[in-house]
């Protein structure tokens, strides 16, 4: 892969709405920073919040800070944003991580609850990884969570139902797949890459997890903003092609110093 400057890949996330004006609309985005404030366990993505996220316009506030959505109370329908300058800084923090996993060749779990759309970017940061020297972890066989099946593909962790994988944002799958290493007697993960309630159960739990949220997925960003999670990467999960990640992929590995592994 070819590895864009930082303003090329600035320009690129906004020419193929990965960021900049996205297509997540602005009553979408309020909706569930609204839900996730009413305790709505479906948008905290296996996360514990107690109760310190109850105010909607708190949430709203995280959100423009670390996503880049408008912080206009006034505006409730329409487009909305992501800031690229704030995704490509996501990328350097999530560049350092994978930096330091590889200097301590660290146990790796990858995941996915957007397989059409970020399923490549993972497969491809674990080969990366692989070829650093760390172990990519490999999931138990004959995993189930939320009447589907969990398994692994191309050294991602993805749901499976119906014979189709499935966009999910549960972190069943994730308690799964962590619960299995433990009945095995197998050391958990140094390190979790994932999204959705992937990487939230992984972050909850207590380990390293870094990960990739839309602006509709609060969640990651608060876990981030309170230490919980290392990193959320703002952005849109499911553009029109998987293709359109492949510059995204290759800076970031060039700033993790994999790019020769790739």
């Amino acid at each position: 892969m070819s590895i864009p400057s930082r303003t090329a890949l600035i320009d690129h996330l906004v020419r193929t709405r990965i960021a900049g004006d996205v297509a997540t609309p602005r009553e979408n985005n309020l909706d569930h920073y609204r839900k996730l404030a009413n305790g709505d366990r479906h948008y905290w993505f296996g996360l514990e919040f107690g109760d310190r996220w109850t105010d909607e316009q708190d949430v709203l506030a995280v959100m423009a800070e670390r996503c880049g959505v408008s912080d206009d109370l006034g505006h409730r329908a329409g487009q909305d944003t992501i800031d690229p300058e704030l995704t490509v800084a996501a990328l350097d923090r999530m560049a350092a991580v994978l930096r330091k996993a590889a200097a301590g060749r660290q146990r790796v779990l990858f995941a996915t609850g957007h397989p059409g759309g970020l399923l490549d970017v993972h497969r491809a940061t674990a080969a990366a990884l692989r070829a650093a020297g760390c172990e990519i972890v490999v999931i138990p066989d004959g995993l189930t969570a939320d009447e589907g099946y969990v398994f692994q593909f191309a050294d991602v962790a993805v749901f499976e139902r119906g014979a189709t994988l499935w966009h999910t944002h549960s972190p069943a799958p994730m308690a799964a797949i962590l619960d299995g290493l433990a009945r095995e007697g197998r050391p958990l993960p140094d390190l979790v890459v994932a999204d959705h309630g992937w990487a939230g159960c992984a972050a909850q739990r207590g380990l390293d997890a870094a990960g990739y949220a839309d602006s509709n997925d609060p969640a990651l960003f608060l876990a981030e903003a309170e230490g919980t999670l290392q990193v959320a990467v703002p952005l849109d999960d499911h553009v029109r092609s998987p293709r359109f990640y492949d510059p995204l992929t290759a800076y970031l590995l060039a700033a993790a110093g994999l790019a020769a592994q790739a």
